[in-house]
């Protein structure tokens, strides 16, 4: 038996030094990032959603590869994210696009405007439609590359100190509102705060703003909202489908061997499904709390629904003509948009108001 064991070695060994060997797999360097998300921990959908995808990162490089999670305001605020990745301050961010509209009102294109793309629809136009190549080609200005790192669905219409019935209810108004849906409420006469999300309670308590809005019924109630402003309408009219993106700075991503960007790209879309899974879970839920607690369910008016539409594409027509940007990447996505909603209303719009109306 040992002779056998010996002859089998040394059989082994014969091959090795012929050469004919298998090849011998490399080493994979060990590898150190930190990423900087602009959510607070507390939120753990939107802020988890990081911390999803660093642990598969982890979990397939055999934990050589390591990315440290830092909620915003930790190393930089968290409306500062992009500069941070731009100049190479950290490697990567976790973000809602729409934040940036200040830099160019493309961001939002890659995130949500106000009446785009639901969840399922911005997905399609990513990964199968032109979306993830335009955005990457503007984002290279920036010395970004991008991949889809999440999406909340269609999100609530916001809190309110008093119901909004009309239009005339938006003059006045000092609302918190992220992205574009600034531009438009403004046309309404409201008056758009860009707050972070850990700010926004203490706005709302002291009486800063009048209404705020943040993701809906699971997100909102960990902020408590409710307690100081009880009104809490829907939809979010601006963000039918908004998506989060993970931002990496082009020059740390290139250098990195083939085998982890492929791990990124892999971990990035599970992060993406699984942030969409865990709110559409968590939400009912939340929302029969909610009410519960004395919150007020009001539906949007179709009068402020139509004025914010109109002022919509009245912004859109104009931005074409005056940013080269947008023009380029709204041309593809609204055109995706038209065909998208001509096969959902036939399939999944009469689908779903059948089955919200039956006895279930």
């Amino acid at each position: 038996m040992q002779r056998r064991s010996f002859i089998n070695r040394a059989g082994l060994a014969g091959v090795l030094a012929a050469g004919a060997a298998p090849a011998i797999v490399r080493a994979e360097p060990n590898v150190r990032w930190r990423l900087a998300s602009s959510f607070p921990k507390s939120l753990d959908t939107i802020f988890g959603a990081a911390e999803v995808f660093t642990k598969k990162i982890s979990e397939m490089s055999g934990g050589k590869f390591v990315i440290s999670v830092h909620a915003g305001g930790e190393l930089m605020p968290a409306f500062g994210v992009v500069d941070g990745v731009q100049n190479a301050t950290v490697e990567m961010a976790h973000t809602a696009p729409y934040y940036f509209v200040g830099k160019d009102e493309t961001f939002a294109i890659g995130s949500a405007i106000p009446f785009g793309l639901n969840s399922r629809q911005m997905s399609a136009w990513m990964y199968e439609g032109n979306g993830l190549k335009l955005m990457r080609e503007f984002y290279a200005q920036y010395n970004i590359i991008n991949f889809p790192g999440g999406n909340t669905g269609a999100q609530m219409g916001g809190w309110y100190r008093k119901p909004i019935k009309s239009l005339e209810d938006m003059k006045g108004l000092k609302m918190r509102i992220g992205g574009f849906a600034g531009k438009v409420i403004e046309r309404l006469g409201a008056i758009p705060q860009n707050l972070p999300g850990g700010e926004i309670y203490q706005a709302l308590e002291k009486g800063t703003i009048d209404a705020a809005e943040w993701v809906g019924p699971y997100d909102d109630q960990k902020l408590g909202f409710q307690k100081v402003a009880p009104f809490y309408h829907y939809p979010g009219w601006w963000e039918g489908g908004p998506q989060l993106d993970f931002f990496i700075n082009n020059k740390a991503f290139n250098a990195l061997p083939s085998e982890y960007k492929a791990m990124i790209e892999a971990a990035a879309s599970h992060a993406h499904v699984e942030m969409q899974a865990r709110y559409d879970a968590a939400n009912p839920l939340a929302l029969k709390q909610l009410v519960a607690a004395k919150a007020q369910l009001v539906q949007m008016p179709k009068s402020v629904m139509d004025g914010a539409f109109k002022a919509s594409m009245e912004i859109y027509s104009e931005l074409n003509t005056k940013n080269k940007n947008w023009a380029k990447v709204y041309a593809d996505y609204a055109k995706f948009r038209a065909d998208q909603n001509l096969w959902f209303r036939f399939t999944e719009a009469t689908f779903d108001r059948y089955m919200q109306a039956a006895k279930l």
